[in-house]
């Protein structure tokens, strides 16, 4: 049995949740503010989600900058997972990490088991490419059934990160556990160097903003309101259609 290489769009917009939808997206993770590295979105954002009807798993981050959170944040954090289940999303994005780098397992772990039991699908994000090591960190994401592990290998991209991400899946294959993780390589991926990092990793699934920069129009700018980027119809086809020759073997 074959499919597809699962391609996983983030968006920011009502605009880009609709084109991510309509051009080739598999799932989407929906954020706010993806400029900064994406925020929870609003509860307007993911009842529209809803409403579409496609598989799309929420961003649960309070603030811009580390992801080194206060209990304070860890509560709204849950109360956000509680919003995601309460309209019906597939799934929430998390991560938490000590000053060290190393992932906050205790804080991980309320926040997995909370998504679990509003039965949640959970991605780990890219705080996971802060950590001294990432095998520890993978077997720590599969202890408590991780769904999903987003990464760039632990580099600025997953073009720069690729030898990381093929140890990664080297690793799940000589350690199969139950359920499987999924690892999907993000950041910095479009239609060009998508098939370089597929075919040197073995990775199953990627992720990508197919974003360009949007000038601010009507004067905003002048108030201080900044340029932003905005989902790209066309960018989305092309890392689709990259994809293509591509195809999974389901083990049997």
């Amino acid at each position: 049995m074959t499919g597809s290489i699962l391609l996983e769009i983030c968006v920011d917009t009502a605009e880009g949740l609709e084109i991510a939808a309509a051009h080739g997206a598999d799932r989407i993770e929906l954020c706010a503010s993806l400029g900064i590295g994406g925020l929870t979105p609003s509860i307007g954002m993911m009842r529209l989600a809803k409403s579409i009807g496609f598989p799309t798993r929420a961003m649960i981050r309070p603030r811009q900058g580390d992801f080194t959170y206060s209990e304070t944040e860890l509560t709204m954090m849950l109360d956000d997972i509680d919003s995601v289940a309460a309209i019906g999303l597939e799934g929430v994005v998390v991560g938490a990490n000590q000053l060290s780098g190393e992932l906050d397992e205790p804080m991980l772990s309320r926040l997995v088991n909370h998504a679990r039991a509003a039965d949640l699908k959970v991605t780990l994000h890219r705080s996971f490419d802060l950590v001294p090591d990432p095998l520890v960190a993978l077997n720590f994401a599969q202890s408590v059934a991780i769904d999903t592990l987003l990464t760039s290998g632990c580099a600025p991209s997953a073009i720069e990160g690729v030898d990381v991400i093929a140890k990664l899946m080297t690793y799940l294959q000589s350690h199969p556990a139950t359920p499987r993780i999924e690892i999907m390589a993000g950041v910095g991926i479009h239609a060009q160097n998508v098939g370089e990092i597929v075919r040197n990793t073995g990775v199953r699934a990627v992720h990508g903003s197919c974003s360009k920069a949007a000038t601010v129009t009507s004067g905003a700018s002048d108030f201080g309101y900044a340029d932003h980027r905005r989902t790209d119809r066309q960018r989305v086809t092309d890392l689709r259609e990259a994809l293509a020759p591509f195809h999974i073997v389901a083990a049997q």
